[in-house]
């Protein structure tokens, strides 16, 4: 497994790369630890200490701003060093390496995983400014609706597992979704953890006037049997697979439908059940039971949740 992760030095980074521990990655991986400066460096001079520019000499505003541009890339060197140093501690089986970019922090993290193919892409919700901003909404945000590959929104871990974790999957019956059951059901979870399976069902709702003209009733109820009907068959086909995945460890599969806003109902039940992390998947159905669509529902539970979010894409390449 290939895992880059974005690291600026904040607290909320830290702490997400400690969390890690709790998110069932494998004993053995390559992970890149990322730094962007974010300073665009002014032009090199000549070989013979002359400017292309100014040929007589080197303008003190110039130099001034290579000398800047120099202390930030030697800021994010060092971060980059350090954030390397906490992941191997955390997973001493793993090869990691570093890198510095220097420019758009979005822009040169997905660069970088463009050029790296990770399989999963770590970064904070939150950070610092001058060494890149890793603010949900913006960095983080871009990353996760750009990427195309999973990416993972690392937070301060909640659950109330002592020694065991605690996993929501959100599913919706989509490729997506399946994608997510997949992701959740090849990681290596500690003995005695335990995986919920939750569908939310987007139920239609009556007018009052519409109770009074029993056709429209009736079609209200119809309708919405029948979404009740499939939330029933995607959640025990999603449980299904997990335990099949789990066969033979001690993981715990328990499922639940909820009625309500998917964004609302995943962020509530994950908060209730103590999640580590939620996983869903990147895209999923135009309908009313459960829409999983980037920039919808897997955005919002991203941007709310007090876990760790996990966005899961499949990997082509």
């Amino acid at each position: 497994m290939k895992i880059l992760i974005a690291y600026d030095g904040s607290e909320c980074v830290e702490t997400g790369i400690d969390g890690l521990q709790r998110a069932g990655l494998p004993t053995e991986a390559d992970a890149l630890v990322v730094s962007v400066a974010e300073v665009w460096l002014p032009p090199p001079p000549n070989p013979d200490g002359l400017d292309d520019t100014f040929p007589l000499q080197i303008p003190p505003g110039l130099e001034r701003a290579r000398e800047h541009a120099a202390g930030i890339l030697e800021q994010a060197n060092e971060l980059a060093e350090r954030g390397t140093k906490l992941v191997q501690r955390s997973f001493p089986g793993w090869t990691v390496g570093h890198r510095v970019q220097n420019g758009s922090p979005g822009f040169e993290l997905l660069n970088c995983a463009s050029d790296w193919q990770p399989d999963l892409i770590v970064v904070g919700s939150q950070g610092r400014t001058a060494i890149g901003r890793f603010v949900l909404g913006s960095v983080s945000q871009k990353v996760l609706t750009e990427a195309s590959t999973s990416v993972r929104i690392a937070r301060r871990t909640t659950g109330v597992g002592a020694s065991a974790e605690r996993i929501v999957v959100g599913i919706d019956g989509s490729p997506g979704s399946q994608a997510a059951i997949q992701a959740v059901a090849m990681r290596r979870w500690t003995p005695g953890s335990e995986v919920r399976v939750v569908v939310a069902e987007d139920l239609m709702k009556a007018f009052p006037v519409s109770l009074l003209i029993p056709p429209v009733n009736e079609f209200v109820e119809e309708m919405n049997d029948d979404e009740h009907t499939q939330a029933r068959e995607i959640v025990e086909k999603g449980v299904a697979d997990l335990r099949a995945g789990f066969e033979g460890k001690n993981v715990t599969v328990s499922s639940l439908i909820d009625g309500g806003d998917p964004k609302q109902v995943l962020v509530r039940r994950a908060e209730e059940f103590g999640a580590d992390s939620i996983f869903t998947g990147a895209t999923g159905f135009s309908n009313r039971l459960e829409r999983f669509v980037l920039g919808s529902v897997s955005a919002a539970v991203a941007a709310r949740a007090r876990c760790s979010v996990e966005v899961v894409r499949e990997v082509k390449r």
